[in-house]
Order: C-alpha cells, then structure tokens, then sequence
C-alpha cells in the first residue's frame, strides 16, 4: 500500500493527533489509515470504497454522527462536496479540534487551501507528490460562514431534488432527457443502472404503465437517497450497490443507463464498458438495453461483443442512444478487481 500524506508527515514526526475516535471523510477504499488513529470511523456513500473499507476491518457510516477527536478529509472533484465535508468535519471536533485536508493539485487542493485561510488557523501545510496535505484547527467560537459551506440538496424547476456535488445536480442531463423521449414503449422486469438521483426512473415509470418493477441500481448513497425522495411509485426498488456486483433474482426484461465515463476529473471509458457488461450478465435473453452516451465515447465494440443485435435509435446534439438484445453471458468481474 502507498503511504499517503499523513502518514509520511506522521513518520516524520510532523504530525501528532490526540489519542481518540479519527472521522475520516470521502475515505478512499486503499487509503493509509491505520495509523491514524485504533479508532477510526470512515463517513464514505461510495459503495465500492464503502464496501472494501469494511472489507479491511474499519466502521463505515455514510453520514457524519457522533463526536471526533480530529478528522481527515480526502477531497472530491466538486469543490462544494469537499467544502461541506471540511464544514461537517469542523462541527464534529469542535473548537480546538483538528482537521487535515489531503488532495492533488490537480484535483484542486491549492483552491481549498486559499478558501480555508480566512475562515480557519492553518497551522501546517505539507506539499509533496503532487498534492498538499493541510493541517486546521477549528477557531473558537467556530465561524458562522462554515454552515454555509454545508451542501444540501437543491430542486429543479420540475421539482426534482438532486444530489449535492453529484451528476447532474443542476437538473436532469441532456443525454437522459433525449433517452426517456426516444424509449419505445416498455414492460415487464426494469432496471436503471447508474441511477442517479432518479430522474430515468421517474420519467419511465410516470410514461410505460407496462412497466411490473423498476429497481434503481445506484452505487451513490446521497444520488439514491434523492431518487428514493424523488419517486413514490411502488413499482421503484431502490438498490444502494455497485452496478458491476448487482446481481437480480431474475433477469431483467430492460435495463436503462445512461452510464458514468469519468473517474475523478479524468474521463475513463472503461466505466461505461463496464455497465454494458453488466447489463449483459442481468438481460433476459429477450430483453433489450437502452444506453445514451456522449457521441466520441467508443462503445460499439463493447455492444457488439456483449450483444447479439442493436441500433442506433438516434444521434442528436452530442450524444447516441443505442437499443441492444441478445445479450451474450459476459463472465462476472473476479473479487477484488
């Protein structure tokens, strides 16, 4: 396992903590964190990094609870996630408490770093590998401006909620708005991998009276929170795991996604090559995939390997959306990978 920042600075004797319960925000599933403390609480909605955390022995929540001796906060890509972690973090130490804040350059540390100076007493600042880790104590009395910084989910003029820092959280994407209009009529056993806060689901069930069950497949603990606010049909099952673990009971009639192709600020096609595949393991042998993605992602070796038929049901502003049958039984993902 590499050492991260913390643990060099701690090597080093930079970097003492009191002895007691270590919050660690956005925990990262490899990340270096037993020597931050013998007890330590990881707050992470990610199921993927949620479930090998717990595989490696360590107390998962997906919200902040509780009180801390100090906290650890790895940022995200959305600055306003990363923000309200550090405002959450702030609150559950207290006055006095400590706060470190871990992250790359390229994911925009030297931006939190400038936001932090005038609110909090920074009291080190580690540069190294590319990143920068920063140690805050928690001025007292603790400043107003930080519950500003607390995400909370917003509402579209649809009245829609959505996620806070997630995908789309503006208001549903274009891609899934040109999917749900150009679907043909639907039923039977549905699925929507890759969720999100609900916006396909709603839609498709709100217009395919022909649809039995609709399970929403989103590996995003607050995206299925919102979905689960966002749809009261009681046809919607809501499923807080990984796409490429899920595994239904019986195959799915249709699946749906409008899948992820980033990881981080990075775009990662392999992403969406995995929820076509898993769409393949999870398609009845008459059902049919519907996928929109964006119009320079190279998906169609993927759908010709993973399923016998398909066509493009149309290409518009940016974006394919693609119908797909005859799935072929690609293998399961190995554990571990």
């Amino acid at each position: 396992m590499t050492h991260d920042r913390w643990t060099l600075a701690r090597d080093a004797g930079d970097l003492s903590l009191p002895a007691g319960r270590v919050a660690v925000f956005h925990a990262r599933a490899e990340a270096d964190l037993a020597g931050l403390s013998d007890d330590i609480v990881c707050i992470q909605g990610f199921k993927p990094d949620a479930d090998r955390l717990t595989a490696r022995g360590f107390e998962v929540v997906q919200s902040a609870e509780g009180r801390a001796v100090a906290a650890l906060v790895q940022i995200v890509k959305s600055r306003g996630a990363t923000l309200s972690a550090i405002a959450e973090a702030a609150a559950m130490v207290g006055p006095g408490g400590i706060v470190l804040i871990d992250g790359q350059k390229d994911e925009g540390i030297e931006a939190v770093l400038k936001q932090m100076r005038p609110v909090f007493d920074i009291d080190d600042v580690m540069s190294k590998s590319h990143g920068k880790l920063i140690r805050a104590t928690v001025p007292d009395p603790v400043p107003a401006v930080l519950q500003d910084w607390i995400a909370t989910p917003a509402e579209t003029d649809a009245g829609y909620l959505t996620a806070p820092g997630g995908f789309s959280a503006d208001g549903p994407d274009r891609g899934s708005e040109l999917l749900v209009a150009l679907l043909p009529p639907l039923k039977g056993r549905a699925a929507d991998f890759g969720a999100g806060w609900g916006y396909i689901a709603a839609e498709v069930l709100s217009e395919h009276d022909g649809i039995a069950t609709l399970d929403l497949i989103e590996a995003d603990f607050a995206m299925l929170e919102a979905a689960e606010a966002n749809i009261d049909d009681p046809r919607a099952r809501f499923h807080w795991t990984d796409v490429t673990r899920h595994r239904p009971d019986t195959p799915y009639d249709v699946i749906l996604s409008n899948p992820p192709f980033h990881a981080g600020k990075r775009a990662d096609p392999a992403l969406g090559r995995a929820f076509i595949e898993a769409a393949a393991r999870n398609l009845a042998p008459g059902g049919k995939f519907y996928m929109v993605a964006n119009r320079h992602l190279p998906y169609e070796d993927t759908l010709k390997a993973a399923f016998g038929t398909g066509r493009l049901l149309g290409e518009l502003e940016g974006y394919k959306i693609y119908e797909a049958g005859k799935p072929r039984r690609a293998p399961a993902p190995s554990k571990g990978k």
